[in-house]
């Protein structure tokens, strides 16, 4: 058994004993603990983890509560089906304000989400059927397989199961194709959907998972109180939920307990010590607590859970299984371009960046496009990747047209990319960097993810990038953490990620960029290599000695018009190209 293992066993163990031998009181905190743990916990994931700033969600445990407070106490209802049915509505409500809210983007999201917390409060607290601000009582208690929970000591066991049960599944859920592409969507959301993500979709996906988490804990609160009111789904209850997060460690599933707990016991001390230091009551733990909190992000901006983490023995990286290949694309031989840029032009009002730009890229070939600062390369390789649409003109890929479609659209057709400047998931793995340009090449979903039932083809995956990354001569990098790479080495483990995607055609954005002229030679040999196994490759460099030596053919821009074309060696005799490129050398 491992450390880490044996840490899990040793905490269930100590859960399960602890109703024999504390006091009540300490019951009673750690049922609050496991509920706050279970909001908290999908604040980890949308906040920590996705990037998704949201002061709301206390709002989502107000529906758990009165949903089966109304269905119970007024319709006899089961428990069990209230719980379904606040489900059910919690669902409908956070796919609807995630529409709304979750296309925001900067300070606009937090915003928004205070905005329909405190909506969703005052609705509570002015429906004369849910009680008004009084609230609702005489909520029924849980039967559990015929064994009724009127106590807060075997309420403890229901709540901490599921507390565990949800980290599980959200520990699951994070190793995962899903979970390296939610990861992706905090700084990298153009990177994960040139490899076929589609971040809005799975931006509401895991804005409603935490939604879900949260009315289950409202459900479970309602029962144990067996009495509810607006109160405690106010907006500062979500930002507490919310500090619970920071301080616990928002990249962290653990994190949702570390701070839950932390909070917690912090806010019981100060509530006691408070008044017999200062002489009166009040809310003064709500001032330690800001002061606490600046204090905890200037020197520990990631939480206690990673400070912890450092502390602790690091988790063994687990082998890379053998298992099938994925399968892979299929190639059909075409006598026409692979692509065909035809007349493609791009404005920003009045600034044309690329103007009437025609020029194709035949099977197995490697096309560059070079030119100088401000050519409109970077715009050109844009649009073909979708990342900019066309203003005019089209763009076909494999006789399809492309030129309007989203990047993980045209990422779905077979287009592998990299990027100018590097975008890897710093704190992942090589491995797991490398294994998200394979997201389309599986199809596990997220319940199926923290279910767990996705193992078979998790380790095709981690099979697949594994080739990848010997394929690139990174395998002894393999388990590093990418941020941890030299420049060169990261450019290279992009190339593996985008070979990952088993694309057709490959997109080079500056690879050579930053690397030593050792470096230079490795990357033109694979490069070559690539083009023997029938890889079409278009490639935008500013090294003319690496082009020249690697490519087939060129397209020379200038002004956002192209200029020449031809083989290396016409461009390099071609005066016009010279004049305007080489300073006439």
């Amino acid at each position: 058994m491992t450390r880490s293992r044996a840490a899990h066993a040793l905490l269930v163990v100590a859960l399960a004993a602890a109703p024999f031998i504390v006091p009540q009181f300490w019951i009673t905190l750690g049922n609050y603990i496991g509920l706050y743990s279970i909001v908290t916990l999908g604040l980890v994931l949308l906040t920590g983890v996705a990037g998704q700033t949201s002061f709301g969600q206390a709002a989502f445990v107000g529906l758990g509560a009165y949903t089966t407070a109304y269905l119970t106490t007024r319709f006899g209802a089961s428990p069990w089906l209230a719980l379904a049915v606040g489900m059910a509505i919690t669902l409908a409500v956070a796919l609807m304000l995630g529409f709304i809210t979750l296309r925001m983007k900067g300070h606009y999201l937090p915003l928004a989400t205070i905005a329909w917390g405190m909506s969703l409060y005052f609705l509570f607290g002015n429906l004369d059927f849910l009680g008004g601000h009084t609230g609702m009582t005489g909520i029924p208690a849980l039967n559990l397989f015929g064994f009724e929970l009127r106590d807060e000591r075997r309420y403890f066991y229901l709540i901490w199961a599921i507390a565990l049960a949800a980290l599980w599944a959200t520990d699951n859920l994070l190793d995962s194709r899903p979970g390296r592409a939610i990861r992706a969507l905090r700084g990298s959301l153009a990177m994960a959907e040139a490899f076929g993500v589609n971040g809005a979709r799975l931006k509401i996906i895991v804005f409603i998972y935490a939604a879900l988490l949260a009315c289950v804990s409202g459900w479970l609160y309602a029962h144990l109180q067996r009495f509810v009111n607006p109160t405690p789904f106010y907006i500062n209850q979500g930002i507490e939920y919310l500090f619970m997060a920071v301080v616990g460690g928002a990249g962290n599933v653990w994190g949702a307990v570390i701070g839950a707990t932390v909070i917690t016991l912090l806010k019981e001390m100060l509530q006691d010590l408070l008044p017999s230091v200062l002489g009166r009551s009040g809310n003064f733990e709500i001032v330690v607590f800001g002061i606490l909190m600046i204090a905890l992000l200037q020197f520990a901006r990631e939480g206690i859970g990673p400070w912890l983490a450092r502390i602790l023995p690091a988790r063994r990286p687990q082998p890379v299984p053998e298992a099938p290949p994925l399968a892979t694309r299929e190639r059909v031989e075409m006598n026409g371009p692979l692509l065909d840029v035809k007349r493609a032009r791009k404005q920003f009002d009045g600034l044309v960046a690329v103007s009437d730009l025609s020029f194709e890229i035949r099977p197995r070939e490697i096309l560059g496009l070079i030119g100088p600062n401000g050519a409109g390369k970077s715009t050109t390789f844009a649009l073909i990747s979708g990342a900019l649409s066309l203003s005019s003109g089209e763009v076909m890929f494999r006789g399809e047209p492309i030129g309007n479609l989203e990047p993980y659209e045209i990422a779905r057709r077979g287009v592998g990319r990299t990027f100018q400047h590097v975008k890897l998931i710093a704190q992942m793995s090589v491995l797991d960097n490398v294994a998200l340009g394979a997201y389309l090449r599986g199809e596990a979903g997220v319940i199926r993810a923290a279910l767990r039932l996705d193992r078979a083809e998790e380790a095709r995956t981690r099979a697949a990038a594994a080739h990848a990354i010997a394929c690139t001569g990174l395998a002894a990098h393999m388990f590093d953490a990418a941020g941890s790479l030299p420049l060169g080495k990261q450019r290279i483990a992009e190339i593996a990620r985008a070979l990952a995607a088993d694309p057709v055609l490959l997109l080079l954005d500056e690879p050579a960029a930053g690397l030593r002229y050792r470096e230079k030679q490795e990357l033109a040999q694979l490069l070559r290599s690539l083009k023997q196994q029938g890889m079409t490759i278009l490639l935008v460099e500013h090294d003319m000695d690496f082009v020249m030596g690697i490519t087939d053919r060129l397209v020379v821009m200038d002004f956002g018009e192209k200029l020449a074309e031809g083989d290396p060696a016409e461009i390099q005799r071609n005066p016009v190209v010279l004049e305007a490129y080489l300073g006439g050398v």
